[in-house]
């Protein structure tokens, strides 16, 4: 007989991986040194991008990476209550969101900063969420792009859905002889993200239903702490075969390859082709978040050979052999980018914290129950302070009692709310005037 394992990792099977000739191709068009190869099918995507158009890529990506850096700072200084870092994920991030158009939708999820910053989104919208004043910071509409999505792969079903009526849209116009503009709406997800089973619903219905919607995953190579080689034993792009529509896998450090796979994805959606994924592998080069210490799981040689590949190294290298850019141009970015950074942390400091009596107003467009059952806790909580100087008086002025009988939380808001007697929860049905709910 043979002895038994002396180790919990000696008992653990071996791992058997696909063969070569089974995976997905990886599309690079860039190589790690700048030089520019071609792609059957992707290579026409990008025919008119030029030394110009490269540029601007490299600006918006190192702008954003800035952008990021000063964020990671205010966090450690305690101007934010956290961070998520996108530091190495810039082309990933720039490269799609310059193949979107204005009509296109985009379901993130906390970490697509470079994609809010290319939406339009002000860094003082981004930072507010960060820094605690806000659970949005946008209008969705006013961007076509939603909210930070912390739930994981909750963006997914509602990307879907979003898409599913896109089309219905589109047959509705089509039915009363309009034309409307082809839409797609793209999801931003990881690879920790990817197993959740909200990821598997969303791709069945957008294959039942050809949902016009661009699957695109970030592949980090880390769930948190997780390495991507525990959570998929294939890349990721080959499970949209299972689901009967095309998935891509892309170098995600390669701007260039990146805006090809994303412009060829997007087109297939928008003509009515059905969803497509796009796996753009990348590596996290900073924590998960900043509350994360990734020295406690990560390898320094993994993270030394992966900072070889930085997207930005990699597009300076081909622009300045390829199309001779100056040492001015990216002095010029450098200096951009600390403005813009700078402004940003001009921004967040002279914020304004919130009144915390406003969030009960929030999650309901009409007065609910509940919400006034914890209005009036709330209510009660503070008056059980002695000093009069309460969370949210940026005054010091004391919260007094209304009248004799009167609940505590009818008048945190400056609302008249009656309550009900059984059980002293306020009753929505009666509770103020339009005037005073606008």
């Amino acid at each position: 007989m043979d002895a038994a394992p002396s180790t919990p990792a000696a008992r653990v099977p071996a791992r058997t991986a696909p063969t070569p000739e089974v995976r997905t191709r990886l599309v690079r068009l860039l190589d790690r040194d700048g030089r520019r190869n071609e792609d059957p099918v992707l290579s026409p995507y990008v025919r008119d991008v030029g030394a110009e158009q490269l540029r601007e890529l490299y600006r918006s990506m190192a702008l954003a990476r800035r952008f990021d850096e000063e964020a990671t700072n205010l966090q450690r200084q305690g101007q934010l209550v956290l961070w998520a870092p996108m530091r190495g994920q810039e082309a990933a991030q720039v490269g799609s969101a310059r193949a979107l158009r204005p009509a296109d939708h985009v379901f993130p999820t906390y970490r697509e900063h470079a994609v809010a910053i290319e939406r339009g989104v002000e860094p003082a919208e981004l930072l507010t969420v960060f820094r605690g004043h806000s659970s949005g910071g946008w209008k969705p509409s006013e961007h076509h792009m939603n909210v930070y999505s912390i739930v994981l792969g909750c963006q997914v079903p509602h990307a879907v859905g979003y898409a599913m009526g896109i089309d219905l849209d589109r047959r509705a116009a089509e039915a009363e002889g309009r034309e409307v503009e082809p839409a797609a709406a793209v999801v931003y997800f990881g690879d920790g993200t990817s197993t959740q089973g909200e990821v598997h619903e969303g791709m069945v219905f957008a294959a039942s239903y050809d949902a016009p919607v661009v699957f695109f995953v970030q592949n980090n190579q880390w769930a948190i702490s997780v390495p991507f080689s525990t959570q998929s034993r294939v890349p990721l792009a080959e499970r949209a075969a299972g689901y009967g529509f095309e998935g891509i896998r892309v170098d995600g450090n390669d701007v260039l390859a990146v805006l090809a796979a994303s412009r060829y994805a997007l087109e297939e959606a928008r003509a009515g082709r059905g969803p497509v994924l796009v796996e753009a592998e990348t590596y996290r080069l900073g924590a998960h978040t900043t509350a994360d210490d990734p020295t406690k799981y990560r390898l320094r040689e993994d993270e030394r050979r992966w900072t070889e590949l930085d997207p930005l190294i990699r597009l300076e290298a081909h622009l300045r052999e390829a199309h001779g850019t100056p040492d001015d141009f990216f002095a010029d970015v450098a200096a951009d980018g600390q403005a813009f950074a700078e402004q940003a942390r001009a921004l967040v400091l002279a914020m304004d914290p919130p009144v915390f009596e406003e969030f009960f107003d929030r999650p309901y467009a009409e007065r609910h129950a509940l919400v006034e059952e914890e209005r009036a806790w709330y209510a009660a909580y503070r008056a059980g302070f002695d000093d009069g100087d309460h969370d949210g008086d940026h005054d010091g002025s004391r919260h007094d009692d209304g009248p004799a009988g009167q609940d505590p939380g009818t008048q945190a808001s400056g609302l008249t709310v009656a309550a009900d007697a059984a059980d002293g929860v306020p009753d929505a049905r009666t509770a103020g005037t339009e005037e005073d709910l606008a």
